[in-house]
């Protein structure tokens, strides 16, 4: 089989997993209040009003199963979706940092429970870090980025709203972003540039999930 065959069939099979069972299950202000770690997790993390929610809704295909909010923050907990049933694995959606409209002693809590959870989670396969296109990696991003190191925890970076700027500015932030996160040694080479509006890049970064949950 060509390698442009197992993408293509990779695609595929995402499709149909994600076509299948998505629920959500809980969200968890600690780390204590999360299920059994008994499954793979993909984690999902980026700046507040990075599009998280959006995204989330078009890997999954169901429009209202993330809340967006046009208020940066209002994730302020994990919130956990099982994928499958029984459950193959599962995707934690993280507060969003960086712009997050709250008191200091909250977002105190939430860098914590972030911190808590990239650290102390045996399960978590891999983290997927949400960049605007339209403002490339911005300090607190590296932060995440060299945590992960850290915690030896593979992360890929996935470009959000790809929509918003011309496909020649894309391309340009693409190549950056890319350049930027080859020197983590945490980060998966492929950096997936997305529109969850347009579809761009959903089908591929489906089958990333699915590869780096499953190890298919």
């Amino acid at each position: 089989m060509s390698d442009d065959e197992a993408k293509a069939e990779l695609i595929e099979a995402a499709r149909r997993r994600f076509a299948g069972p998505v629920s959500f299950l809980l969200s968890a202000p600690e780390l204590k209040f999360l299920p059994a770690p008994d499954v793979p997790e993909i984690a999902v993390a980026g700046r507040s009003n990075v599009g998280k929610s959006s995204l989330l809704n078009a890997i999954t295909g169901r429009n209202g199963l993330a809340r967006a909010s046009v208020t940066p923050g209002r994730t302020q907990e994990l919130n956990v979706f099982e994928v499958g049933e029984p459950t193959v694995f599962r995707i934690i959606d993280m507060p969003g940092y960086g712009f997050a409209e709250a008191p200091k002693d909250v977002v105190r809590q939430w860098k914590h429970l972030i911190h808590d959870y990239l650290r102390g989670r045996q399960v978590l396969r891999r983290v997927l870090v949400l960049i605007d296109c339209r403002h490339g990696i911005k300090p607190v991003d590296r932060e995440i980025m060299s945590l992960l190191d850290k915690a030896a925890v593979s992360f890929q970076v996935v470009l959000t709203k790809g929509d918003k700027i011309k496909p020649t500015e894309l391309a340009k932030v693409h190549e950056a972003v890319s350049a930027a996160a080859s020197i983590h040694p945490a980060a998966y080479p492929e950096v997936i540039a997305t529109s969850s509006e347009k579809g761009v890049g959903i089908p591929e970064l489906r089958a990333a999930v699915l590869a780096a949950a499953t190890g298919q």
